[in-house]
């Protein structure tokens, strides 16, 4: 191997590392999170570290280090120097790579070497891999039996052997992802379910050769440890589901998406298997044969459930919602998405019937929710809801949100993005008759609202509000930023993007001395000048994000100064 091959950063050297806090993220949070792109040619790794850095950094008090690799970087030489490189350090704990269609020089090869010079190896992530196979995974299995975490995604080469391996060698492993994976199937879930003691999370999506076969061996012989799975786009049925239901009793955690050959029968077996007592989260989408019937068969089959959210599931209808809120006595929060058999009645009927737990319920894409003008019988009401989050029903209105404002008196947190059929009168019980204080106030795209509105919110709220969202409200002006700056003391986001805000209303920002905003953005406001330079100055002494895009008033000198001058601000332009 030659030395001018090796990155600097791989020579063991005397450089001191950073240490970093351990991790004390979900499991699920870290899978979800372990290597999502950001920007072209960067993602990011646990513990914040990028393919760009220079120095191995301490992963936990073990002294284990964390490598990250995306594109040319990921070779055989480069993991070969890893490995000779760590030795002395500590070993490797966590290895990322990150292929793409320059990653030609990884094979193997560099997996055999990672395996003979890293055994205290506890996580692996391997993504857009094609050049990498079984034979490689099989040594990882052979020399790192510390592994715990393994995700694989779109590694093609990969098939059950490379997995049954692992499987068989690292009994220490607790959480496994497969993604698009097209040559892993049944057999894999099998070794997993019957070889490895702790396992307790595994996420399966997009591999065509997962079936029924699978998922109940691994719930039969791991049903009892499992405490969280995710199952996307697989080709299962109603058996899985069953099986799920009567096994999974360790399941705390449990997400379903894409399965379109599992049918009513499915999910109603599986409320009635009596295995789902401890499950506190579900997450259902796309899922056609989800039915108002197995609907209710959850709500009573799943008594500890917390947090449940539904979406694209188009046989569901109020009578499905009201029943399932009327059986999960324990439920918290409840979210629904593009279901469009959900009407205002159906709204009405679970903040009417949620046992007083409630205290999150968001509508989005609902089509079927428009105003119906009626008298609900206002016999009780949801005092236990504290985030109420409407987002794109164009069909409610003044009357139906009145409604929901009478129901609702102990709101905190309010976000009506994209109501365009709403008017000051509609807002005003919602902030009138709030028994608490709101905090969160999001009416991005309500293009109705006036000044009069949020000179009654910070009238009212002005004490607590911390967030505001006015992106999009048309005739708001400068008069709605005095009312702010008189009456908001701890406001520390806001976004009058879009708005008829002028050069005036930034100077009355400026003057109001309690008034310390971390973010604020003025993107498309027409009226905003370079006159405003001394006053966005002013302002940016405690801004962390300024966002002036769009702002044709504003000419690139006053950019620079500003990017000069509030250095320690994050400004998009």
């Amino acid at each position: 191997m030659l030395l001018s091959s090796i990155y600097r950063d791989e020579i063991c050297t005397t450089v001191t590392t950073h240490f970093v806090e351990p991790e004390n993220r979900s499991e699920s949070q870290k899978a979800d999170e372990f290597a999502q792109p950001k920007e072209k040619g960067e993602f990011d790794c646990p513990n914040g570290i990028k393919p760009e850095d220079e120095e191995f950094q301490e992963a936990d008090s073990h002294g284990y280090l964390s490598r990250c690799l995306e594109g040319k970087k990921a070779s055989d030489v480069r993991l070969a120097a890893i490995s000779v490189g760590t030795a002395s350090r500590g070993g490797l704990g966590k290895l990322s790579i990150r292929g793409n269609t320059s990653t030609s020089r990884l094979t193997d090869l560099g997996l055999k070497a990672i395996s003979r010079g890293c055994p205290s190896l506890g996580v692996l992530s391997l993504w857009n891999l094609s050049s990498v196979g079984d034979e490689g995974l099989s040594a990882i299995a052979t020399g790192c039996h510390s592994l715990e975490k393994l995700d694989l995604c779109h590694c093609p080469a990969i098939t059950d052997k490379g997995l049954i391996a692992i499987a068989m060698n690292c009994p220490n492993l607790t959480s496994v992802t497969i993604e698009s994976c097209l040559n892993i199937g049944n057999g894999s879930l099998q070794a997993l379910g019957r070889t490895c003691p702790n396992l307790k999370c595994i996420t399966i999506k997009n591999c065509p050769l997962v079936g029924d076969q699978g998922i109940a061996s691994l719930f039969s012989s791991a049903g009892h440890t499992i405490t969280k799975a995710n199952f996307q786009a697989l080709n299962i049925s109603d058996v899985s589901l069953a099986v799920i239901g009567h096994y999974g009793s360790a399941m705390v955690d449990l997400a379903l998406g894409g399965l379109h050959g599992v049918n009513e029968r499915g999910f109603w077996v599986m409320g009635k298997g009596q295995g789902l007592h401890k499950l506190k989260s579900l997450s259902i989408a796309s899922c056609r044969g989800v039915s108002d019937v197995g609907l209710e068969a959850l709500g009573n089959g799943c008594p500890n459930l917390k947090v449940f959210g539904l979406q694209k599931c188009p046989l569901v209808s109020d009578n499905g919602v009201v029943s399932f809120a009327k059986a999960a006595g324990s439920l918290q929060s409840l979210r629904l998405e593009d279901c469009h058999r959900i009407t205002q009645f159906g709204v009405l009927g679970i903040l009417a019937n949620c046992g007083g737990k409630l205290k999150a319920f968001a509508l989005t894409n609902c089509l079927g929710i428009r105003d119906i003008d009626f008298e609900f019988p206002l016999t009780t009401s949801c005092w236990s809801l504290r985030s109420l989050t409407i987002r794109n029903c164009p069909g409610l209105g003044d009357v139906g949100l009145g409604m929901l404002g009478r129901l609702c008196p102990g709101l905190t947190h309010v976000d009506l993005t994209g109501l365009q059929g709403i008017t000051d009168s509609g807002i005003l019980p919602l902030v009138q008759r709030s028994g608490v204080d709101l905090v969160k106030v999001n009416l991005s795209g309500c293009v109705n609202l006036t000044d009069n509105l949020v000179a009654e919110i910070t009238k009212l709220h002005g004490g607590t509000l911390e967030i505001l969202n006015l992106d999009g409200c048309r005739c708001i002006t400068d008069v709605s930023l005095k009312a702010i700056a008189r009456n908001c003391s701890l406001l520390s986001e806001l976004d009058v993007s879009q708005c008829r805000i002028t050069d005036s209303g930034i100077a009355i920002l400026a003057g109001a001395e309690q008034l310390f905003l971390r973010v604020l953005s003025v993107a498309g406001c027409s009226l905003v000048s370079d006159k405003s330079l001394p006053f966005l100055a002013l302002v940016g002494k405690s801004l962390v994000g300024l966002n002036i895009q769009h702002c044709c008033g504003i000419s690139c000198g006053t950019v620079n100064q500003l990017l000069e001058h509030l250095w320690r601000c994050d400004i998009l332009s």
